[in-house]
């Protein structure tokens, strides 16, 4: 007789970084500081690029974009590692993991793009300085 387990799938059980909690907290407290320099870094440039007249050219534009996708994909992951770290329930749903890759691929997928415009754009700055305005402008 052939047996074949159908039991669904709830839950997704991190067995990951440790199991220690003297290291948890070590690695929570790590990862806070790490990702509020992410915040702060990612915000300050974001700020300083849409508040500065002098910053409004393709290249900075591209840049506060690339901030604000570094800003989206950092908080898509960590928040949750640092709630799990902290709370010691290693757990996610299902859901909760499909929906969390998905979203990681949109915004890798839009990143990887917006790095090939940047590319582009140093491409033409450097290769064709006298066409720059006419092909970089709207």
């Amino acid at each position: 007789m052939n047996k074949t387990n159908y039991s669904p799938v709830s839950e997704f059980i991190f067995l990951g970084l440790s199991t220690c909690r003297p290291v948890q907290h070590f690695l929570l407290a790590f990862s806070t500081v790490f990702y509020l320099t992410i915040v702060l870094g990612n915000t300050l440039v974001m700020i300083t690029v849409t508040l500065d007249t002098h910053l409004h050219s393709p290249m900075y534009f591209l840049l506060g974009n690339l901030s604000f996708i570094d800003l989206c994909l950092s908080t898509l992951t960590v928040p949750k590692m640092m709630s799990d770290l902290y709370s010691g329930h290693n757990t996610i749903s299902f859901q909760g993991c499909v929906m969390q890759i998905f979203v990681l691929h949109i915004l890798g997928g839009s990143e990887t793009v917006l790095l090939v415009a940047m590319a582009l754009d140093r491409y033409v700055a450097i290769c064709k300085p006298l066409h720059y305005l006419t092909i970089m402008s709207p």
